[in-house]
């Protein structure tokens, strides 16, 4: 057996912070210098041009008072639910339906293909899908409406991203669908690690596949949980090209969450100093968010271990 001279193992454990310069160097430069202006221009009233006016604190105490800003928080949580809470129940489900009845009836490839088919609105363009829905949804022609009719339920037709009551249930179903391929890809990918000796001899004992899967393949899921979970509460908390594609915040603002209201106060509104300090504030809440995701996971890990 080779043996490796302690001077020469220091000197290379020396040279392995040299391979994270370029991560750090991309990371102050991509996030931390912009994250650090975009602080800075929240205190000051700018329309993007011309004198910048310094303000402290006013844009932030506005932010207190804004119905607007608030609303679009409680939104921004319907759009949690559709992302990350939904998708991750079901996503288990199918995952487990296509790993344990799928695979096993059918083969392998063909729980692979309906996999990729349910992955696939993960990496199709949403300007893309937001045309579709767009006709999907139409108020008068459109293939949902028309279905409808034809099946004798014309009195359910209804425009269903142009009505204030019904326009976030209909995104976060849309969100839904676009959402489900990635805990799907995850948990089956978990599933292939449970031990199969486990579920055999729950099955010899006579437990039915329900009380298997909730009891030996839910527990042993965990951190495939924690992953999707993590995830996908980001992603919904800083989405933002699905409510542009489809309804613009609206109608009205019963839509708006608060990266497109940043949006709007950024580009539209030219009210750059507000919109920065929107921003801001959703950033900090998906850090929090993070950092909570990551404190109980470990917690977990060390009980385990």
């Amino acid at each position: 057996m080779a043996t490796v001279i302690p001077g020469r193992r220091r000197r290379a454990e020396r040279g392995y912070p040299l391979f994270l310069v370029p991560a750090a160097v991309l990371f102050v430069a991509v996030i931390a210098i912009p994250f650090g202006m975009n602080i800075g221009i929240s205190f000051t009233r700018w329309q993007g041009v011309g004198p910048v006016q310094w303000v402290g604190l006013r844009n932030y105490q506005r932010l207190l008072h804004d119905s607007v800003f608030w609303a679009s928080f409680w939104h921004n949580a319907g759009i949690v639910v559709a992302m990350a809470v939904v998708p991750t129940a079901l996503g288990l489900v199918v995952a487990a339906g296509l790993f344990d009845f799928i695979g096993k009836r059918f083969g392998p490839r063909t729980a692979s293909l309906l996999r990729a088919c349910i992955y696939l609105p993960q990496v199709m363009p949403l300007a893309v899908m937001g045309v579709v829905w767009g006709w999907i949804l139409a108020p008068r022609d459109g293939v949902l409406n028309v279905v409808l009719q034809d099946v004798g339920l014309g009195s359910l037709s209804h425009d269903w991203l142009g009505d204030p009551n019904t326009a976030l249930y209909t995104v976060m179903a849309i969100l839904v669908w676009i959402q489900l391929g990635f805990p799907v890809v995850v948990f089956m990918a978990g599933l292939q690690r449970v031990d199969p000796a486990l579920h055999e001899a729950a099955a010899i004992d006579g437990a039915s596949w329900r009380r298997r899967f909730w009891h030996i393949t839910v527990p042993q899921m965990r951190p495939e949980f924690y992953v999707v979970l993590l995830m996908c509460t980001i992603a919904a908390l800083k989405a933002f090209a699905p409510i542009y594609v489809l309804t613009r915040g609206g109608p009205g603002d019963s839509t708006d969450i608060p990266s497109y209201y940043a949006y709007q106060n950024f580009f539209e509104k030219t009210q750059v100093g507000y919109g920065a300090a929107i921003a801001t504030v959703l950033t900090v809440l998906t850090l929090i968010v993070t950092t909570a995701f990551l404190v109980v996971q470990s917690r977990h890990q060390g009980e385990e271990e």
